[in-house]
C-alpha cells in the first residue's frame, strides 16, 4: 500500500511539470514590442533550449513543435515587482493573525507552492518576493528553480527590514514575551545603523536577492500611521549603502512623503506603495531614476477585507489617495513598475494591476511596458527577461485579441511559456 501510495504520489508530481520538449515555434496574429510599446504583426517566435532564438518571419526549424494561436498576442511574460507568494490571502484579518501562529511551516511551505503555481498560470514568469519569514521564500525559489514544483522565476528578500514596532516587526500588536524573544536583526527589526548593516549581511547570508526596508508606516500593521517615518537618515543610508555594496538592489516599502524622501536620499531602487508622495518626492524620484511600484491592486483585496478600526480607516484614507498619486506621478514622469502586494488580495489575480494603471494615466502600452521590460530593468533583468528578443529567456505568454486595444486581455492569458517550457496550453493548434 505504502508503495502504491508513493507511486501514485510521483505521477501527481511529474504530471504537473511538462516535460522539455523542443524547439518550439509560436505563431499568433499578433506579437507586443514590449521595447518600443507597439504591436507587430504576424506574431511568430522561435524557442529553443530555453532561450528565444528569433521573432519575426523566417524559417522553421527542422523538428520544430508549431503551435499556432491564433487570433492572439504573444507577449514577454509578466513580471511582479512586488509579492509575498509565502502568505495567503485572508480577509478575516485577525482570523489571519491567528492561522499564522497554528500553521506549521511545512503547511505554510506547501500552501506556497500553490500561491506559486496560480501566479504563474496567470503569466507571471517573475516575481520579486519582498518579505517571508522562516526562509519560506528561499525554500520557495530553490524548489522552482530545481523544478521541484511550478512557479514563477523568483527574487527574494527574506525578512523585510524595519524598526521595532515597526510596520514590519512582526510582533507588533502581541503582548510582550509571547513569542519568548525581542524582534531584532535576525527577524528584520533594527534601531541603529550597526544593526542595519548586519540585518542587510544576515538576509544576504541565507539567500537574499534583494534588499527589503521598511522606511514608513503600513496599511496592515496595527497600532502604527501609516505614513510616519519609522527609520532614520542614517538608519537608511546604512541600509541601501550595505545593499549595494554587497550588489543588492534595495526596495523601499513606503507610503508616506518624508519616509520616501529619506529613502531616495539614501540611494534607494524603489518606493513600494508611495501613497502619499508629494510633488516634491517625485521630482526627486523622476532627477535620480527611482522606480514606483503603485501596488493598485490592494485595493480589492481591502474591499473585500474585515479590520478592526485603525486598520480599516488606514485603508480607506490609502485607496483614496492612490488613483490621484499614480495619476501625478505620470505627469512628471516618474518611473513606474507594475507591482500588486498579492496576498493582500488572492494569488493570481496579478493582472488587474495592468487595468488599473491603465486607468490612472498610463496608456495601455505603457501598462504593459511597467509589467514587463520596465519590471525587468527595476529587478535588474533588463539581459534576460522582459522583451521578445534573439537571446533572452523565453517566457512568453499569449492573450486573446490585441491588449493594447483592449488591457483586460491580460487577465485572460491562456498560454504560458517560462524558460521554454509550457506550463498552461489552453486552446492552441499544435503541429
Amino acid at each position: 500500500m505504502k508503495l502504491l501510495r508513493a507511486v501514485s504520489i510521483l505521477s501527481l508530481a511529474t504530471s504537473i511539470l511538462p516535460a522539455q520538449t523542443g524547439p518550439y515555434v509560436l505563431k499568433a496574429q499578433r506579437l507586443f514590442d514590449s521595447a518600443s510599446g507597439k504591436i507587430v504583426e504576424p506574431g511568430l517566435v522561435v524557442v529553443s533550449q530555453g532561450k528565444i532564438q528569433s521573432t519575426g518571419s523566417g524559417a522553421v526549424p527542422t523538428g520544430a513543435t508549431v503551435i499556432d494561436l491564433g487570433d492572439a498576442t504573444l507577449m514577454p511574460g509578466f513580471i511582479d515587482s512586488h509579492t509575498h507568494l509565502t502568505d495567503d490571502f485572508n480577509p478575516d484579518y485577525n482570523g489571519a493573525r491567528l492561522l499564522d501562529l497554528q500553521r506549521t511551516i511545512p503547511e505554510r511551505a506547501i500552501r506556497a507552492t500553490a500561491n506559486a503555481r496560480a501566479t504563474l498560470m496567470a503569466g507571471f514568469t517573475t516575481v520579486r518576493n519582498v518579505g517571508a519569514s522562516d526562509f519560506l521564500d528561499v525554500g520557495l525559489r530553490n524548489s522552482i528553480n530545481a523544478g521541484i514544483v511550478p512557479g514563477p522565476r523568483m527574487l527574494i528578500s527574506l525578512n523585510a527590514i524595519g524598526s521595532t514596532g515597526g510596520h514590519c516587526d512582526g510582533s507588533d500588536g502581541f503582548r510582550p514575551g509571547v513569542f519568548n524573544h525581542e524582534s531584532g536583526p535576525q527577524d528584520g527589526v533594527i534601531n541603529t545603523p550597526d544593526e542595519a548593516r548586519f540585518a542587510v549581511r544576515y538576509n544576504i547570508k541565507y539567500g537574499a536577492d534583494v534588499i527589503k526596508i521598511c522606511a514608513s508606516g503600513g496599511v496592515l500593521s496595527p497600532t502604527d500611521d501609516v505614513d510616519v517615518p519609522q527609520l532614520t537618515q542614517a538608519e537608511l543610508n546604512a541600509l541601501v549603502e550595505e545593499a549595494h555594496m554587497l550588489r543588492r538592489k534595495a526596495a523601499a516599502h513606503s507610503h508616506g512623503a518624508e519616509a520616501s524622501k529619506r529613502a531616495i536620499r539614501a540611494g534607494i531602487d524603489s518606493i513600494e506603495h508611495g501613497t502619499f508622495l508629494d510633488d516634491e518626492a517625485m521630482r526627486m524620484m523622476h532627477d535620480r531614476g527611482v522606480y514606483l511600484v503603485p501596488t493598485l491592486t490592494v485595493r480589492v483585496g481591502l474591499a473585500e477585507s474585515k479590520f478592526p478600526p485603525l486598520v480599516k480607516a488606514k485603508a480607506d484614507l490609502a485607496v483614496k489617495q492612490q488613483d490621484i498619486m499614480v495619476r501625478r506621478a505620470v505627469e512628471l514622469g516618474v518611473k513606474i513598475a507594475l507591482g500588486t502586494d498579492a496576498a493582500v488580495f488572492p494569488h493570481g489575480s496579478n493582472a488587474i494591476e495592468f487595468q488599473l494603471m491603465a486607468a490612472d494615466g498610463l496608456t495601455a502600452a505603457q501598462s504593459l511596458q511597467a509589467g514587463t521590460i520596465a519590471a525587468a530593468d527595476l529587478l535588474g533583468l533588463k539581459d534576460s527577461a522582459g522583451v521578445l528578443r534573439g537571446g533572452m529567456a523565453a517566457d512568453i505568454v499569449a492573450v486573446p485579441g490585441n491588449p493594447v486595444s483592449d488591457i483586460k486581455a491580460t487577465q485572460s492569458v491562456f498560454f504560458v511559456m517560462k524558460d521554454g517550457k509550457v506550463y498552461r496550453n489552453d486552446r492552441a493548434t499544435v503541429k
